[in-house]
């Protein structure tokens, strides 16, 4: 999947229908304004053009860490014209902040599931991105930070606003992001950030989203993808709306091929064949 690599982010499929998305910026990964729009860029691709890519493993090409957070040298740089008047200057920065919420989120507007694997350090924007994949794993040595407040700022790419909707406690949320202290992987389970602890570093935490990524993908292509939007659309509202709207998906799924295919696998005992999820069309 060499088409959808970048310069800072690569991407390859280590098994059929798996994509691994690996985070390569010398040397720790930080994030510039580059770095972020490629990230973005890759992950719309592969939403756009990936017809039968049926999970993502988000990983680091770094052995020692999944990102140091924010390249603060790229952002000391960010500059607005001191002529332009407070609010003037507020809406350019307004815009570059929303395009970077924007960018970083663009894991949850993938129609299929992305599985984080970190290890090592994952500062600041690390946790922005967490809060935006579908399931999480860290390394044993995995150390987190909700970092923005030592550099005077509150977290704005997404942590303070996804981070309380995808954890259980809400105490511990505050405690960390008031203040910006290291935790372990260990208190980022007890958080409820993480579903899985693997003892060791890059390539076993690596090795063990591969395998979930695996199992995944031998799934109903559009049973998973339907899924992932119902769990997102529950995220958000009320219990009502939510059994409305999976009715809606569930009128469409009922008659999917994917459902028959399933019944004979069962039967048969053979693995199922799918459909990809969807006919890329060429252009005349």
């Amino acid at each position: 999947m060499a088409e959808f690599s970048t310069k800072w982010v690569k991407v390859s499929e280590p098994a059929p229908h798996v994509l691994l998305v690996e985070l390569a910026r010398p040397p720790v990964n930080a994030f510039n304004t580059d770095f972020w729009q490629q990230y973005a860029h890759v992950f719309d691709q592969i939403s756009e053009h990936g017809s039968d890519v049926r999970a993502v493993v988000l990983s680091s090409a770094n052995p020692k860490l999944f990102t140091a957070g924010l390249d603060l040298h790229a952002t000391s740089t960010l500059t607005v014209d001191d002529t332009t008047d407070p609010a003037r200057r507020a809406l350019d920065l307004r815009k570059h902040i929303l395009e970077f919420q924007r960018a970083i989120g663009a894991p949850e507007r993938c129609p299929v599931p992305v599985i984080a694997a970190v290890h090592g350090l994952v500062l600041g924007l690390g946790i922005d991105i967490l809060g935006y994949c579908d399931v999480r794993f860290a390394a044993s040595n995995a150390s987190f930070s909700i970092k923005e407040v030592d550099v005077g700022l509150a977290a704005d790419i997404g942590t303070l606003s996804t981070i309380p909707k995808v954890t259980g406690n809400q105490s511990l949320v505050r405690e960390l992001a008031f203040s910006a202290r290291n935790f372990s992987a260990l208190e980022a389970e007890k958080l409820g950030l993480l579903s899985r602890i693997v003892d060791g570093s890059k390539d076993e935490v690596v090795s063990a989203a591969l395998e979930l990524a695996k199992v995944i993908a031998a799934k109903s292509p559009y049973a998973v993808a339907a899924t992932k939007q119902l769990l997102l659309h529950s995220r958000d509202h009320s219990v009502a709306e939510s059994l409305e709207y999976t009715a809606t998906w569930n009128s469409a799924g009922l008659q999917a091929k994917d459902t028959m295919a399933s019944i004979i696998a069962v039967r048969s005992k053979k693995p199922a064949q799918y459909e990809p999820l969807r006919k890329i069309i060429s252009k005349l």
